[in-house]
């Protein structure tokens, strides 16, 4: 499950929280990563807090950093992303992604922290990001998309490697998910699922919605999300689940079985976020028993 919680910027907090907690204890997924997460000196971690509140034990990891005084004053704030498990987390991973150096778009773009988080959890490599905000900020996209595809392919090294003839690959493919806050038929997203290429580069994701989900499936919708249509958001599906190449991958490992969209509806009285979540069903076939 992907879900970008809007735990600063957003109105409600208070409320929404509890929401999100519901939603996460119905669905019952294996992990979960979560945007725009937030603590300081005086305030718990915002993922953290759901992780405690759900019904089941969740693991958690978090990396992130200060808005910059700018935009925040407070040295202590860290503002990023959040990944729960069911099961221990051996590893985590944060990169901040890059801004093109070369525009000159005010404070936001290049003092917010756009960031990568990972966790190897259970043999899974699971990654959460943040991607560059506006519309018109595709210049920044295609480099962070770039990076993002270069540190997990730093970070699985050999995992992903082709097999000798007869043979098929042992390990899951990895699981990126996240706010990207760009629409199917932009560059970087065409980018990760091998639909364009960046810079003479080239990559492939399967994108979850793409592979086995019908309709536009909006990840914010003014017409149905009271939030996004006080913020006066155009309807678009920007938030995603990618799963890496599952080519040769023993007992179908990384097949992306169904999508939906999520935290679309209220459970609580209130709705989750500006944005919807997603889900996905993956063929796993080493998930630990239980």
């Amino acid at each position: 499950v992907t879900l970008n919680i809007g735990s600063l910027l957003e109105p409600e907090w208070d409320r929404r929280r509890h929401e999100i907690v519901a939603w996460i204890d119905e669905l019952e997924p294996d992990v979960v990563c979560l945007q725009e997460v937030w603590e300081d000196s005086a305030h718990p971690n915002t993922a953290e807090w759901i992780a405690e509140q759900c019904a089941v034990d969740w693991h958690f990891a978090f990396g992130g950093n200060p808005l910059g005084e700018t935009l925040w004053p407070d040295p202590t704030m860290r503002f990023g992303s959040a990944i729960l498990s069911r099961w221990s987390i051996e590893d985590v991973t944060h990169v901040d992604l890059p801004v093109d150096p070369d525009t000159h778009e005010g404070e936001f773009v290049h003092h917010f922290p756009w960031e990568l988080v990972g966790v190897r959890t259970a043999g899974l490599d699971v990654f959460s990001t943040h991607l560059a905000a506006a519309p018109y900020h595709g210049n920044h996209r295609r480099l962070q998309v770039m990076a993002i595809d270069d540190r997990i392919r730093e970070r699985r090294g050999d995992l992903d490697a082709s097999p000798p003839p007869g043979h098929k690959r042992p390990a899951m493919p990895a699981i990126l998910c996240g706010d990207f806050n760009a629409e199917p038929e932009s560059d970087e997203i065409r980018y990760l699922s091998s639909l364009a290429t960046i810079e003479g580069r080239t990559t492939f994701w399967q994108d979850s919605w793409r592979m086995a989900a019908d309709g536009p499936g909006y990840t914010q919708d003014w017409r149905t999300n009271p939030i996004a249509e006080s913020m006066n958001i155009n309807r678009k599906r920007i938030d995603y689940i990618f799963v890496g190449d599952p080519f040769q991958r023993e007992g179908g490992a990384g097949r992306v079985l169904s999508a939906r969209v999520v935290f679309d509806e209220a459970r609580t009285g209130i709705l989750a976020s500006d944005h919807f979540g997603v889900t996905a069903d993956i063929v796993w076939p080493q998930r630990p028993a239980g």
